[in-house]
């Protein structure tokens, strides 16, 4: 069925009154917005459903997540009574939509005779991924589109082990939804009657001091050891890490810190910031200016799901540098590797695990600390998905990270979790303080240690249809013309993922090794209309490596850019 013909069904099946009717007549003389919204079923994968919240096919909105829900329920309908009994626990984040969204989750789970666990208001991503192991649910779902602009609202389905669903169970649940009928086939039940009979059950606040309990036994030095006066600023980004991030300083016993005032409590429209993704630099401008008046060393910021988390710190001109994840991933590999072997708990079986286009620096400090660093693809199903490989092997899992600013030190939480991570970096300068050190200080030394990397991770938008066709036609280009000198160094190895490499499973990613000690990689992004690249340098200075970095990334740019 074409884009227009699907239009016209849905025009016809909607009420007269409902807000996706009305929305679609606005649009009954623009064609190309049309198409935008019907030439596709929102996709559903690994990642669950992103998109821009509306009516369509290709949005959010509440037939789509009635569909998606149904599918999952017939899913876990099939594996019999004990998975039903498990259950399914539900979270959401602050955007439009996120609540009633997760409301009409669970009202269509209990409708299918599934038991079903919420909370009572906003969580962080991680804290819906631990409790899934510790409740013992078949499933867990998040409301939530991470980092996207306020536009977009998404839907991330978890396991029973705790990640973010296999493209196996992926697989199994989106032939389920794909055989729903959004309109006439999805079962439903009230969500306060739910409540009310005990079908749908509220969590207590006792799940999330076991949250936060699980995280705060991830700490290698405390009290004496730890100057607790350090200045610190912290802002959540107007989403769900205020109250949990803030709590874990107070455990913690730091007591000199500030939050963003601007940003500290839930703001679906995101004012103060646009565009909330921790990754970005400018989401930092508030926090670089109450730190100025703060006199703060360290400025830390959660996304709005709270599983991404970035900092800032004050160079030794007085002025906030923002870190990349690479660089924050240096910071905490280094600092549990060194601080555990002067605690006298480094493992002599010790394993870390990054992604495959995340930084090789790391993998060349776990080496000397005698630790191995496994790979995975992107994303941290993938990242946490080998811990019980790694475990099964006789390793001790410390510590899992990828470039786009995930970490996950935890292994009972399966996902990356900007909360500890947020702990671990406040105790690390907390620490480093104490023997006079900042964090740009040890940034500096680790540099000077193990060797001057230059990191950049840029990537190219293209939105809607023509943006995705793009996308494929740039990989496909390449792929079929694999570049044999780069930035005016040959091209010594090349990994292409799409049918899987060694170890690896199969992605759509590329990989380039040079032979003057850099290497790139470019990858379509699997949760947002974009092309990513990431580039490595590394040489006998820091000037150096980014001056050979810019020439690649010079050269690479030049050719993607020419594919139309």
């Amino acid at each position: 069925m074409d884009a227009q013909k699907r239009y016209e069904e849905w025009l016809e099946k909607l009420e007269d009154g409902d807000p996706l009717k009305a929305e679609l007549i606005a649009i009954k003389d623009d064609p190309t917005e049309i198409k935008e919204r019907f030439y596709q079923d929102l996709a559903f994968g690994t990642a669950g459903l992103r998109g821009k919240v509306g009516a369509g096919t290709n949005r959010m909105n509440f037939l789509t997540v009635g569909k998606a829900t149904q599918g999952i329920a017939d899913y876990i309908v099939e594996h019999g009574q004990e998975a039903m009994d498990k259950g399914v626990v539900i979270a959401h984040d602050p955007r439009h939509f996120s609540k009633e969204f997760s409301q009409l989750t669970a009202g269509i789970l209990a409708a299918n005779g599934i038991k079903v666990y919420v909370f009572p208001d906003l969580r962080p991503t991680p804290e819906l991924a631990y409790l899934v192991r510790v409740l013992g649910t078949i499933s867990g779902i998040n409301i939530t589109a991470s980092h996207n602009p306020k536009e977009y609202n998404g839907y991330k389905a978890y396991w029973e082990d705790g990640c973010q669903v296999s493209s196996t169970v992926a697989d199994g649940m989106y032939e389920k939804i794909c055989a729903v009928d959004a309109f006439t086939g999805v079962k439903k039940s009230d969500f306060s009657k739910g409540v009310e009979e005990g079908k749908i059950i509220v969590l207590g606040p006792e799940y999330d001091r076991m949250y936060l309990d699980a995280i705060e036994a991830m700490a290698i030095h405390s009290g004496d050891e730890l100057d607790l006066d350090i200045p610190l600023v912290y802002t959540p980004l107007n989403g769900a890490g205020s109250i949990p991030f803030r709590t874990m300083l107070k455990d913690r016993g730091f007591h000199n810190w500030a939050i963003v005032e601007e940003q500290e409590h839930p703001d679906p429209d995101f004012t103060t910031v646009g565009y909330p993704n921790p990754e970005s630099p400018p989401a930092f401008k508030l926090s670089e200016e109450l730190g100025k008046k703060f006199g703060a060393e360290l400025l830390m910021a959660t996304d709005p799901d709270s599983d991404r988390f970035a900092i800032e710190l004050r160079d030794d001109n007085g002025e906030y540098v923002w870190l990349n994840g690479n660089q924050t991933g240096y910071l905490l590999v280094n600092y549990i590797l060194d601080g555990r072997k002067d605690a006298g708990t480094l493992p002599e079986n010790g394993a870390m695990v990054k992604s495959i286009v995340t930084s090789t620096l790391s993998s060349i400090i776990a080496e000397a600390y005698g630790v191995k660093m496994f790979e995975s693809l992107t994303g941290f199903k993938n990242i946490c998905g080998r811990i019980p490989e790694v475990q099964k092997l006789g390793y001790e899992y410390m510590f899992g990270y990828e470039e786009s600013v995930g970490y996950a030190a935890c292994p009972d939480i399966r996902d990356k979790d900007g909360i500890s991570a947020g702990m671990l970096v406040a105790e690390a300068a907390a620490y480093y303080r104490k023997q006079g050190k900042t964090l740009w200080n040890v940034l500096q030394d680790i540099y000077a240690k193990y060797g001057y990397f230059n990191e950049d991770e840029p990537n190219i938008v293209l939105e809607g249809i023509e943006g995705a066709e793009r996308i494929k036609r740039m990989m496909s280009t390449v792929r079929e013309n694999l570049p044999t000198e780069v930035g005016g160094a040959k091209v010594v190895k090349v990994a292409d993922y799409i049918n899987g490499y060694e170890d690896i499973p199969a992605s759509n990613v590329l990989r380039f090794w040079l032979d003057n000690g850099s290497w790139f990689a470019i990858r379509p992004s699997g949760t947002e209309p974009k092309i990513k690249f990431y580039f490595y340098s590394n040489q006998d200075s820091a000037e150096k490596a980014k001056e050979v970095n810019e020439k690649i990334k010079a050269d690479i740019f030049a050719i993607v850019n020419a594919i139309e």
